[in-house]
C-alpha cells in the first residue's frame, strides 16, 4: 500500500520551485509514495510595503506553514534555510538539509555593470539590513533604497527603471532560470552571504518517525555541516534580520573556513572574524569566530539596534 506526504509551502514561484524540487528527491527514493504539495500564503507574502526587520523578521514566512504542520494539514514544510530563525518552535525541527545551491549575492545593473562601476548615487534596491551594512561600507556614495516581493516582482521594478541595480541572492535566480540578469557576484572574503543561504530546509513535527524515515535519504552531509558552523554563530549573536549579520562557512578536504561579520545598518562600523580547522572541531571554530566578535563590540552593536 503506497504512502502519502503533502508538503507546506509559500505560493510564491521560488517556493513552489522547491517545494517541487523536494518532492521529486522524495519521489525518487520512494517511487511508491504519493507525493502533495499544500500551498499557502504567508504574512510576510502579504505586508510588502515595510521592510521585514520592522514587522517581525523572515519567520513571518513560516508561521503559517508551521501551524499546519502543527494540525497536522501537511507532514513537512519546505523552507529557504536563511528565513528560519535559529530558535525553533515547539514541536516541530529541520533535521533534513538538501545540497546547497550558490551561496552567494548577485547585483542586477540595467547597464550591465559590476559592483565597483555604479556611478557615484545610483539607486540600489534591498531590504536587508545585511546588505545594505556591507554596501554603504563598500560604497557609501550610492543611494540604498527597499525593496521587497518575490524575485519576479523585483526584477520587475529594476526593468522599470525604479532602480539602478538591486540585490537578490544567486541561488534563487539560478533556481528560476533568471541567472542571466546577474551582473556582479559578490563573493568572501569581500562580501559575506546570510547563514545557510542557498539551503532549502525540510522540517517536520518532532517524533514523526514515519516521517523522518522518508526523509532520510534526502539529507545532504556537506550541507548539514556548513548549516550547523553558519547557525552556531547566528545562534551565539542572537541573529535575526534586525541584525546585520553575515556567515559563511567553506568546506574542502575536511576543513572548514569560517568567515562572520556583524555591523551597523549605516556600514559605518564592521566586525569581521574568521577561522579555520579540521570539521571535527566545528563547534570549537565557531565559538571561537563568536567569542572575536563579541570581544570587538557585537554585543554593543546587537543591543543598540534591538532597543531601536
Amino acid at each position: 500500500m503506497s504512502q502519502k506526504i503533502t508538503i507546506a509551502t509559500r505560493k510564491s514561484q521560488l517556493a513552489m520551485w522547491q517545494a517541487e524540487h523536494a518532492a521529486h528527491l522524495l519521489r525518487e527514493a520512494h517511487p511508491s509514495l504519493e507525493v502533495e504539495l499544500l500551498p499557502m500564503v504567508t504574512q510576510g507574502d502579504i505586508i510588502l510595503d515595510q521592510p521585514l526587520a520592522q514587522i517581525g523578521g523572515k519567520g513571518l514566512f513560516l508561521k503559517e506553514l508551521e501551524r499546519a504542520l502543527l494540525r497536522g494539514e501537511a507532514d513537512i514544510a519546505v523552507h529557504s534555510m536563511k528565513d528560519v530563525p535559529v530558535e525553533q518552535v515547539d514541536g516541530l525541527e529541520v533535521e533534513v538539509l538538501l545540497p546547497r545551491a550558490n551561496p552567494f549575492d548577485a547585483l542586477l545593473d540595467r547597464s550591465g555593470r559590476r559592483l565597483d562601476e555604479l556611478p557615484a548615487g545610483s539607486r540600489v534596491g534591498t531590504s536587508s539590513l545585511r546588505r545594505q551594512c556591507q554596501l554603504r561600507a563598500l560604497r557609501p556614495d550610492l543611494e540604498l533604497a527597499d525593496l521587497r516581493g518575490n524575485v519576479n516582482t523585483r526584477i520587475g521594478k529594476l526593468e522599470a527603471g525604479e532602480y539602478d541595480a538591486i540585490i537578490l541572492a544567486c541561488a534563487g535566480l539560478e533556481r528560476l532560470g533568471l541567472e542571466r540578469y546577474i551582473t556582479d557576484t559578490l563573493e568572501p572574503p569581500r562580501w559575506l552571504p546570510a547563514s545557510t543561504q542557498g539551503t532549502i530546509g525540510v522540517q517536520s513535527r518532532c517524533g514523526d518517525d514515519r516521517v523522518r524515515e522518508l526523509l532520510a535519504p534526502l539529507n545532504d552531509a556537506e550541507a548539514s555541516l556548513r548549516t550547523r558552523a553558519e547557525r552556531a554563530v547566528a545562534t551565539a549573536l542572537e541573529g535575526s534580520c534586525q541584525v546585520p549579520l553575515a556567515v559563511y562557512a567553506a568546506l574542502e578536504n575536511d576543513r572548514l573556513d569560517l568567515n562572520a561579520l556583524v555591523g551597523t545598518p549605516d556600514g559605518t562600523e564592521v566586525l569581521r572574524a574568521q577561522a579555520s580547522g579540521p570539521v571535527s572541531d566545528l563547534d570549537r571554530i565557531a565559538e571561537g569566530v563568536s567569542k572575536e566578535l563579541l570581544a570587538q563590540g557585537a554585543g554593543r552593536i546587537i543591543a543598540s539596534l534591538r532597543e531601536d
